[in-house]
């Protein structure tokens, strides 16, 4: 009967372990990040352990600094001949002659929504010598060929020119993480 009383203990004791190691970071040098060792007033009080709101409730929620819309959502119908960004993020941009000379990689758009650009990354080799410049949404011609099923993207430039163009570099509110 001991033998299997300290065989549980040894199981529990394992598994314990286990569940902390999961809900450790790396960054952290002392391991334990993610560890809650703070009972809250509901715990001493007879309340289950543990009983801290779940991450994602109201308590951690991050405070809010943009008021929401005052109507209500206004649905629309998305037409045949309408672009998704998801379409067109990734397309390679050919020129004339059929050479790639850069790759969509962002859109911009403005306060009122409207696309004031796209993002392109030019250059580079593995992602070595790589920039991005923003050129004006007008300058790419984006269109679905529906016999291959294939979005294409081409614009009149070269290489040399993209590779010349003034640099867009992220930063700021463009890195900011989305919630």
């Amino acid at each position: 009967m001991r033998r299997l009383l300290l065989a549980a203990e040894a199981i529990g004791a394992l598994a314990i372990a286990t569940a902390m190691a999961q809900n450790t970071s790396p960054n952290d040098p002392n391991g334990t990040a993610g560890v809650n060792y703070k009972m809250n007033s509901s715990s001493t009080q007879g309340g289950a352990m543990g009983a801290n709101p779940a991450p994602g409730t109201a308590a951690d929620a991050p405070s809010v600094t943009q008021a929401a819309p005052k109507e209500g959502p206004n649905f629309i119908q998305v037409q045949n001949t309408d672009m998704l960004s998801s379409n067109v993020v990734g397309l390679d941009v050919y020129n004339g002659q059929k050479a790639k000379i850069g790759k969509i990689q962002d859109v911009a758009f403005d306060a009122s929504k409207e696309v004031t650009g796209y993002i392109l990354s030019v250059g580079g080799f593995l992602g070595m010598g790589m920039h991005y410049v923003a050129v004006n949404p007008t300058a790419v011609m984006v269109s679905y060929d529906a016999e291959n099923k294939t979005w294409r993207a081409t614009m009149n430039a070269t290489k040399d020119e993209l590779k010349s163009a003034p640099e867009f570099k992220y930063g700021g509110q463009w890195t900011a993480s989305r919630s």
